[in-house]
């Protein structure tokens, strides 16, 4: 805990001096990036490929799959995926595909159950994807019930997330890929929270959606009815591992910090932090005891994503004011993001084929929206070589 302590005072002290000086983090430079790398169908079929299917995704929250039998179907870049907590509380990964005819197992969403049958011909899968058995048995022939188990994902669970890498047959180190960026998720304790909502918002395409998700340059103007009551436009704190980023907002009171002894700050009252998993997981903590939990998912083509948005809340809201609370926190963020952001998104997706030849040009004060697609080329051209 004192360890904690000393980094979120530290992002205070980082947040207050920028809040003075009216400065923010930067980038070395401004960036140029060609319109057409939000465009090309040929690029962003790579990319989507590259970059989603052979890296590990967070696909569910611990939280999602508390107990054994517990299981979520959800399907992922056209991927039918299939989590499951089995008997030995371990978290595994499937293809959501029957290895009879190929039917769809499980509904998308979560469930519990002692085995997952088949709904066509009732084949039957243990927690662990053995084939355990099958309907009209002694009729159907012999088969080697060892070679007909579900077809197995990479899977891990850490930090309350758990990680899956979509193209079956590769595997991954989920301690490598995260690296020391795992301490800061695990400080939000992401399975001890509740699940209040979750919900599915289709927005503009890949890039257009997640540059919003890293900067705060837009958000007293967008933002300025919802989010931006609470956050310092054009103020951003930066911290990166690799890929993965924290990004710390001030919020309006952090002013309050100036002249004050150290020892009297609260700093979690006067920070926003969102860590930003590479390379569609974003976790905001936004007010007090609610976070905001949000997976972008690219669609087939360059102009479409799904994003699940995940409330969470640290206590199940109980009483009439805890339950008024978490509704109003939700409708906020639901206008923050579907309406505000995704709207704007929207705007920018439907002019892009106008400005084709052009370039985008990124900020000093966008260093994030830098890293990201930094990291992109980097994977695109083998010099982000896999850490595991």
């Amino acid at each position: 805990m004192g360890d904690r302590r000393e980094v979120m005072l530290d992002l205070a002290r980082r947040a207050l001096a920028h809040f003075e000086a009216g400065t923010t983090d930067q980038a070395d430079a401004p960036l140029e990036m060609p319109v057409a790398a939000y465009l090309n169908a040929e690029r962003y079929a790579e990319e989507r490929e590259r970059i989603f299917k052979h890296l590990p995704l967070a696909l569910a929250l611990s939280l999602e799959l508390r107990a054994p039998g517990d299981y979520k179907a959800v399907t992922a870049l056209e991927t039918p995926v299939l989590l499951v907590r089995g008997e030995d509380d371990k978290v595994r990964a499937f293809l959501n595909v029957c290895r009879h005819r190929g039917a769809r197992l499980c509904a998308d969403g979560t469930s519990h159950a002692r085995v997952i049958t088949c709904p066509y011909h009732a084949w039957v899968y243990d927690l662990d994807g053995r084939l355990a058995g099958q309907y009209g048995e002694n009729t159907f022939g012999e088969i080697d019930k060892s070679a007909h188990g579900l077809i197995e994902l990479a899977c891990a669970e850490r930090c309350g997330l758990v990680w899956v890498m979509l193209t079956p047959g590769e595997r991954f180190d989920v301690d490598a890929w995260l690296g020391d960026f795992a301490a800061e998720l695990d400080s939000l304790e992401l399975s001890d929270w509740h699940l209040y909502e979750q919900r599915e918002l289709p927005g503009p395409g890949w890039k257009v959606t997640m540059d919003g998700y890293l900067e705060a340059y837009h958000h007293n103007l967008v933002h300025r009815e919802t989010v931006g009551k609470h956050t310092v436009g054009n103020l951003l704190v930066l911290d990166t591992w690799g890929p993965h980023q924290r990004l710390t907002f001030g919020r309006k009171s952090l002013g309050d910090l100036a002249g004050t002894d150290e020892s009297e700050w609260q700093p979690g009252e006067h920070i926003r932090l969102i860590h930003s998993g590479f390379p569609n997981l974003s976790v905001s903590g936004i007010l007090g005891d609610h976070c905001l939990v949000s997976q972008i998912f690219p669609g087939v083509t360059a102009d479409a994503t799904v994003t699940v948005q995940t409330i969470l809340v640290a206590d199940e809201p109980l009483t009439d004011a805890a339950r008024a609370a978490s509704a109003g926190f939700s409708d906020m963020v639901l206008e923050a993001v579907q309406v505000e952001d995704y709207g704007i998104g929207f705007g920018i997706q439907s002019g892009l084929d106008a400005i084709a030849d052009t370039a985008f040009v990124f900020g000093r004060n966008e260093p994030a929206v830098q890293n990201y697609h930094g990291w992109i080329r980097r994977f695109m051209t083998q010099e982000g070589t896999r850490p595991w």
